[in-house]
């Protein structure tokens, strides 16, 4: 009743004899329903598809910034070096249907990369981390993984979508034209945050991701734990797996990655975070709904698919040192190997259906299949260690530690 209320009062339907109703088949809906144990979507849904559709086409009908769903606007506080919210310019676009999205202007040109003298925590006002993350949703699906919430680009025009809909006065008051003639906005903070940071239109369009909304926190609670594999997040320090190669076999006593698929999760996180070079996995995400054998969600991926020409291979850490992985991964990254079915070229040919395509360019795709290589190496490496019975577990196995492991841990 509430949501309704206030869609109402966003259109402006003050008489009641002008309702407006909530429709089941509604794509936002459909895809909150179909969120199980075992991913936000099942494999073979159609709804998803009738959703990026949706978030393509359907006209804004209110533009804000928000607490939920880490979409801060005014999120470049450059006083810490890890903040909840990020480091990105963001706004939640709301249409009809009760539907709402998350959308991150394009800063970049699709050819430059990440600066190789920027940190993976490195706070900066403005930030000049390229975003891509119209490119994780289809990555994700393509593994299997069905985690990351589905995101599409699309161009936005600044004047017509966002401000002519926003009530918020704050965000009016972010707008200007520049010298150029092209509609501008710039985040609204106490830190750095100025005109020449500004996101601008050309003059008006403005191409950026679109990322569906997950269901309010009230309907759906969310945990959010830190990730055993967590970085030093400071310039001279070391956590304890940078240095002790048997840090894996402490995790394994450690509740709740002692039983369990948790800790094949988080190695499954791993390898997709080091498929697209994501280095700031500070904490993951969880449905509380499903207990500790639901699904790890991969949220918070602005640093994904920064830098195509260095593949960082301590991103690897939980499956190198654990020498664990599912078998069904393992299995879709093999055939993923395979000439006929190169993750490369599977990918191109996903993200063709995007608006904003060429989403990723050619040396982007190119280092899918060669870090998909280095995966496959560290599993053999394991395999030869330790024999596949031990490395390759069933979705459900709890993980034991290798039997070398345990009597070094045990000596």
């Amino acid at each position: 009743s509430r949501r309704h209320r206030l869609y109402r009062e966003e259109l402006n339907l003050t008489s009641p004899a002008a309702p407006v109703p909530l429709r089941p088949e509604a794509s936002w809906l459909q895809f909150h329903l179909g969120i199980s144990r075992d991913g936000l979507y099942p494999r073979s849904s159609p709804v998803v598809n009738r959703l990026l559709r949706d978030m393509q086409e359907f006209p804004t009908i209110s533009a804000d910034y928000s607490q939920d769903e880490k979409a801060l606007l005014g999120a470049c506080d450059c006083s810490q070096i890890v903040k909840p919210s990020g480091v990105h310019l963001k706004l939640v676009l709301r249409f009809q249907d009760f539907g709402k999205a998350m959308f991150k202007p394009m800063r970049q040109k699709r050819e430059e990369e990440t600066p190789e003298d920027f940190f993976y925590f490195g706070s900066i006002c403005p930030p000049t981390v390229q975003q891509r993350p119209f490119a994780l949703s289809p990555l994700c699906r393509i593994l299997d993984f069905r985690r990351v919430p589905p995101t599409v680009g699309r161009w936005i025009n600044v004047t017509r979508e966002i401000l002519e809909v926003t009530k918020n006065e704050v965000l009016q008051s972010v707008f200007f034209v520049s010298p150029a003639s092209n509609v501008c906005f710039f985040a609204k903070c106490p830190y750095m945050c100025k005109t020449e940071y500004a996101v601008c239109g050309n003059p008006h369009l403005l191409e950026g991701s679109l990322s569906a909304f997950l269901p309010s926190l009230n309907l759906a609670p969310r945990l959010s734990i830190p990730n055993p594999w967590i970085r030093s997040y400071s310039f001279d320090g070391k956590e304890e797996w940078e240095v002790n190669p048997l840090y894996c076999n402490t995790v394994r006593e450690i509740y709740p990655y002692s039983n369990g698929n948790r800790l094949l999760n988080i190695v499954d996180m791993a390898i997709f975070d080091f498929l697209i070079g994501n280095m700031d996995r500070h904490h993951y995400e969880m449905f509380t709904k499903f207990g500790d054998d639901g699904f790890l969600l991969h949220l918070d991926n602005a640093r994904g698919f920064g830098r195509h020409s260095h593949d960082e291979t301590s991103i690897l850490a939980p499956l190198s040192q654990c020498c664990i992985i599912k078998r069904t991964t393992l299995l879709r990254l093999q055939l993923l190997a395979e000439p006929e079915y190169q993750l490369s070229d599977v990918m191109r040919e996903s993200l063709l259906q995007d608006p904003l395509a060429p989403v990723l360019t050619e040396p982007h795709l190119l280092a899918l299949d060669r870090r998909l290589q280095l995966i496959l190496d560290a599993v053999r490496k394991c395999i030869d260690t330790y024999g596949e019975a031990t490395v390759v577990a069933n979705d459900t196995t709890r993980p034991q530690a290798p039997v070398s492991d345990r009597a070094k841990l045990d000596t």
